[in-house]
């Protein structure tokens, strides 16, 4: 499989505008004003690729750095606020956001990246985690903790690698393919189940009154509602502390023109409960019977032995 890099530091892989070329030479995130998180594996060096994009007509730019649905100074967390909470509440890393409730009447404390912190959580036996990307908690006017929601961020983690493809866009902006690709058997195999054990924890939480936020690109939450068998097996749900929102982000619609960052806009919203998630996920769809029967005949007819194979082993 082959793919392409489709932004690069923030900026379309394309252009070469004065802006993206200042980020890519100084290494910048331009949605968090500092350098890239992102590390390569092999020599330590900030990646930069905030979304590819694989070989054909009909591929999309999908993104595979959480850190880009960040964009507009954590949008997504005030959306989230909002909805979980109503509008009014500004949010505040989550150390000083008492003070600030005391003195606004109101506030959200937000725990997560670059923010409040990690929040200190018993340790779970075996693998997994109690942790989630973040927490947003509603603080009253007296400085009380009244509920809070938990937000798991999610994209894609990408397959090869892009390493020339990146060495193409920082010698001269050139556009070159490389053998990147995208890893959907994480879909089932991480985020699935991530998803379902978060959730489960969460609806045991007295103050937990809405449950998981689930943040992705459009493309992943396309696959995710295909390998759960689709909106059907995931009927609307009032909120509720077993809740699950799922909200898909992806480009916008607009024209995106060089040295502007192409925006994000919020393109579906499902809100279901954990217990259907785990139900649709459990479930086996069969194929029809006899398939490895028709398999073999097919073969037995259509294929010869390869010239220079035994036709018989002795």
């Amino acid at each position: 499989m082959a793919g392409y890099i489709a932004e690069f530091f923030g900026y379309n892989a394309t252009d070469a505008s004065d802006l993206a070329l200042e980020h890519a030479a100084s290494s910048t995130c331009p949605f968090l004003s500092v350098p890239c998180t992102k590390m390569l594996a092999r020599d330590g060096r900030r990646s930069g690729v905030c979304a590819v994009r694989q070989k054909g007509p009909t591929a999309m730019n999908i993104i595979c750095c959480p850190i880009r649905l960040y964009a507009n100074d954590y949008e997504i967390l005030r959306i989230i606020a909002e909805d979980a909470f109503g509008s009014g509440l500004k949010l505040f890393a989550g150390r000083i956001a008492v003070d600030e409730a005391k003195q606004r009447g109101g506030a959200v404390a937000v725990f997560g990246h670059r923010w409040g912190g990690e929040l200190r959580l018993p340790k779970r036996q075996g693998n997994g985690s109690y942790f989630v990307d973040w927490v947003l908690a509603k603080i009253d006017r007296q400085g009380t903790l009244e509920e809070f929601v938990a937000v798991e961020v999610q994209t894609i983690d990408t397959t090869g690698n892009y390493r020339n493809a990146r060495q193409a866009l920082l010698a001269n902006r050139r556009l070159v393919p490389d053998t990147v690709g995208l890893n959907w058997e994480n879909v089932s195999k991480r985020i699935l189940p991530q998803i379902i054990y978060k959730g489960q924890v969460l609806q045991r939480e007295d103050l937990c009154k809405s449950g998981l936020y689930f943040v992705c690109p459009k493309p992943v939450y396309n696959r995710i509602l295909d390998r759960l068998g689709g909106k059907d097996k995931l009927p609307e749900f009032s909120r509720q502390p077993a809740s699950i929102h799922f909200l898909a982000y992806d480009y916008s619609r607009s024209a995106s023109r060089d040295g502007a960052i192409q925006p994000l806009e919020k393109i579906d919203v499902h809100n279901t409960a954990v217990y259907k998630v785990q139900e649709a996920f459990s479930a086996i769809t069969l194929p029809s019977a006899n398939v490895y029967r028709d398999a073999i005949l097919k073969a037995l007819e259509h294929t010869q032995a390869p010239t220079g194979m035994p036709r018989s082993a002795r």
